[in-house]
């Protein structure tokens, strides 16, 4: 399904916070100036797929101008290192979107398709693969965000399921746009993965928090046509779907989290199967992570619970350890040590996270040990083990 199964994710957020400010996370990791070097790095690491981002508010400066001088850079560098990309093509932001392009309105939709035409005529040009889109990322948390607690653009409040619909009329919109000047290319929609509970002392909340815990499919059925048809959904526009699951996608219903060892947390594995078995469609994890030094940890339980789902039928095509490079807070412009690598030198070398790498090297070996004993097709896609630093060098090395 895609040239590797481990994969590198590029954070790509460039939505405004409240104060104004646009953020612009391809920038601020300096992955714009360093794509060619990312890219062989991931290659080196045998990642040969990725999740990375165009960023609409610099195509589209103007209604209707096209401006590529920030996109073609990280094309023909992933081309060069033979990296395939699932290009986001609208992660949280949008063009001028504190002013005259409301994202509530119909315009948004048909601005957004003729600039994801745009993008799939550039790319098609420039690339021999079938490409591979998402749309708009995480159209769940972004309806939740920005439609009900006003955290995240356009800052309202009880619009969710309204901002939900519209974001998914331009996921459709998008897909048909692409599709118009390139019938090759595949889409993946990526949501978070979470569940909710309301915990044994709340027993009469259980119906609420199973209700808030199945808004989750909502995005996808949108998009399928299961929910809303009158939008235009339908079963062709999704090639896969993308769970995106970090430590904090558990909780009780208006309460704390549900944090991995705690009894009321639900194995990764049942969220996989539940997923599939309700869509029947091929998954990835799509977004998976930790901060600090919980990095190499979580990975090895996430791995462990693909390794088990897979084990039990579920066809699980791949881990995108996202994000693949510290960044900057949203908020705070904190130094968030959660990627592999970390911010960058003068001349593009990145510090690597000896732990994390060292744990994704054993977990290489570990799958390629499954394929190699049970002979199965299904893990032919898996990438030959990493080679990293030495077991007796620190803990952070120049990569």
């Amino acid at each position: 399904m895609f040239q590797s199964f481990w994969m590198a994710g590029f954070e790509c957020s460039c939505h405004h916070r409240r104060d104004g400010r646009r953020l612009d996370l391809i920038a601020a990791t300096e992955h714009d100036r360093f794509a060619a070097a990312d890219y062989a790095r991931v290659r080196n690491l045998g990642m040969t797929t990725v999740r990375d981002g165009v960023r609409w508010h610099r195509v589209e400066p103007a209604p209707g101008r096209w401006d590529f001088s920030s996109l073609l850079p990280q094309v023909r560098a992933a081309r060069e290192a033979g990296v395939q990309v699932i290009w986001d093509l609208c992660h949280y932001g949008w063009p001028n979107d504190l002013d005259d392009l409301d994202v509530f309105r119909p315009d948004f939709v048909d601005r957004f398709a003729a600039y994801a035409r745009a993008v799939a005529r550039l790319i098609a040009a420039e690339t021999d693969q079938p490409p591979w889109y998402t749309p708009v990322n995480e159209i769940s948390f972004w309806a939740w965000g920005g439609g009900e607690v006003a955290c995240l653009n356009p800052f309202a409040t009880g619009r969710g399921f309204e901002l939900k619909a519209q974001l998914a009329r331009a996921f459709l919109a998008a897909a048909d746009a692409v599709w118009s000047v390139d019938s090759r290319a595949r889409v993946l929609a990526c949501e978070p993965a979470i569940h909710i509970v309301a915990g044994p002392d709340r027993p009469e909340r259980q119906a609420d928090a199973e209700g808030h815990r199945r808004a989750q499919f909502e995005a996808w059925d949108l998009i399928l046509g299961r929910l809303w048809p009158q939008l235009g959904g339908d079963e062709r526009y999704l090639g896969g779907l993308g769970l995106n699951y970090y430590p904090e996608n558990q909780w009780l219903l208006d309460g704390r989290g549900v944090r991995l060892g705690d009894p009321l947390y639900r194995p990764f594995r049942e969220i996989l199967r539940e997923v599939f078995d309700r869509y029947g469609r091929p998954l990835i994890v799509a977004e998976t992570g930790a901060q600090e030094g919980a990095r190499a940890g979580w990975l090895r339980y996430v791995a462990g619970e693909v390794l088990a789902a897979r084990r039990q039928g579920v066809p699980v095509h791949g881990i995108c350890l996202y994000p693949i490079l510290d960044y900057p807070g949203w908020d705070d412009d904190r130094h968030c040590h959660s990627g592999l690598w970390g911010y960058p030198g003068a001349a593009g070398q990145r510090e690597v996270h000896l732990p994390l790498a060292q744990e994704l090297r054993r977990q290489m070996e570990v799958f390629r040990g499954e394929a190699a004993a049970n002979d199965s097709k299904s893990f032919n896609d898996l990438a030959d083990p990493v080679s990293v630093p030495g077991e007796e060098e620190s803990e952070h090395a120049a990569s």
